[in-house]
């Protein structure tokens, strides 16, 4: 009775976001509540396991997530993100400027949330393909696929985050094993699917053309490249520094620097100055730029908060042991598991962060049971919450607005890219799993 009381819960969680289209925190607090009464908890206690459960994975993940926020929002607004991509175009010149946006949406992807980078590169791709006469699909999607394999597998982005936080593992070499999985995706599902659709005659929209910032007021290249790629340069350089020092002071400072909070603390504190003063921008409108990017994102800090609630109330109800004894004695591999958890999920509700999110609560008693690797379960998590992605997903219908596709030329080119790149990233991690 408690697996099936856990099954109807998560089932009808999906039906809530889908169905009845409630906002997904909302559904995730009806939930959470619902299913701590049916599982024995107590009434009075049950509010309490969900205020708990919201602030013990919000508290150590809102400032990570925040300042990421206002780091991609001052990235885009400073030109930094466009003064990247015209490098890239550049340096890989017209034969290769597909592989040139693909480094490039990996580039700009690592600092931006998926949809401010979405934005921010369909301009840069519909310039191309109206410059050279290519097939937009052909030359966008590439791009496109490393802005998803970006928000899937790498932190500082909010699921992979907010997954580390969970599986207590080590951020630094989750973003070093992802950045290892993350080429392999990239490629197969950008440039080697992407050539099975030229045929595909897309004319996007001039509309969606947003206005580029004229050349004398982007930022210089190394300054754009160095502030976009700061967190992502302290966060590996402290984890292969700390792997080598000793104990002792400067083993304590290490592991202080390489906490994601002071690591985006810093960056957003250089980056105010590189991108923001320099630029000639007062402290005021840095400080509007950041304010916005806090309203962007609040959305995903509340549904991060919600998935939280649900995991205490199976932990408090004591069902998370059960769950665990129950899926390990189906002999599949943890990693293999997780991934279909989060698979399933993701093409039930469409969203990759509530995917991985639940995932995760579900997953974490095999995981202490088992021993398993959690950087790599963050990204067999991560991995899986792409799958698919179709009509219930946003970025199934920004991919087809902008590039003025109908539904099935979206399934055939979009859908299929991000079934190819969870496919892979399991793959990757499996194989990592038999040498870490």
């Amino acid at each position: 009775m408690t697996l099936i009381i856990v099954t109807a819960s998560i089932l009808c969680l999906v039906l809530l976001i889908t169905w009845l289209r409630l906002n997904p925190f909302i559904a995730f607090l009806i939930v959470s509540i619902v299913c701590g009464l049916l599982l024995g908890i107590p009434v009075k206690s049950v509010t309490g396991s969900v205020q708990k459960g919201m602030g013990d994975l919000i508290g150590g993940l809102l400032p990570v997530i925040i300042f990421g926020a206002m780091l991609g929002k001052l990235v885009a607004e400073s030109g930094a993100a466009q003064k990247i991509a015209s490098v890239m175009v550049s340096l890989f010149g017209t034969k290769y400027v597909q592989w040139g946006l693909v480094f490039t949406g990996f580039i700009v992807g690592i600092p931006l949330f998926y949809n401010v980078a979405f934005v921010l590169v369909v301009p840069l791709i519909f310039s191309v393909v109206y410059k050279y006469k290519l097939p937009a699909v052909f030359i966008g999607l590439p791009m496109l696929s490393a802005l998803s394999v970006t928000h899937g597998f790498l932190p500082p982005h909010p699921a992979p985050s907010a997954l580390v936080l969970q599986f207590n593992a080590n951020m630094g070499l989750t973003l070093l094993y992802g950045v290892s999985l993350a080429i392999p995706a990239i490629v197969l599902a950008g440039p080697v699917y992407s050539r099975s659709l030229r045929q595909i005659n897309a004319m996007p929209l001039k509309i969606f053309q947003s206005e580029e910032l004229p050349e004398d007021k982007l930022p210089g290249a190394v300054n754009a490249f160095l502030s976009a790629l700061l967190p992502v340069i302290m966060l590996s350089a402290t984890a292969v520094y700390s792997a080598f020092v000793p104990e002792g002071i400067w083993k304590d400072i290490t592991v202080f620097l390489s906490e994601p909070t002071v690591v985006m603390l810093i960056t957003l504190l250089i980056t105010t100055c590189t991108l923001g003063l320099r630029s000639g921008r007062d402290i005021n409108r840095v400080m509007e730029i950041y304010l916005a990017a806090v309203k962007d994102i609040a959305m995903v800090v509340l549904i991060i908060a919600g998935s939280g609630a649900l995991k205490q109330v199976l932990t408090d109800s004591g069902v998370g042991q059960q769950i665990g004894t129950a899926l390990n004695g189906l002999q599949i591999e943890p990693l293999v598991l997780g991934w279909l958890i989060a698979a399933l999920i993701r093409v039930s509700v469409g969203s990759a962060t509530v995917a991985g999110l639940t995932a995760a609560g579900i997953i974490l008693p095999v995981m202490q049971q088992t021993h398993t690797n959690p950087n790599l379960m963050v990204l067999s998590i991560g991995a899986g919450s792409l799958m698919f992605s179709h009509v219930n997903d946003p970025g199934f219908w920004m991919f087809k607005e902008y590039f003025n596709l109908t539904i099935k030329q979206t399934i055939r080119s979009w859908s299929i890219m991000e079934t190819i790149v969870a496919v892979t990233g399991l793959i990757g991690v499996l194989l990592l799993n038999m040498v870490v």
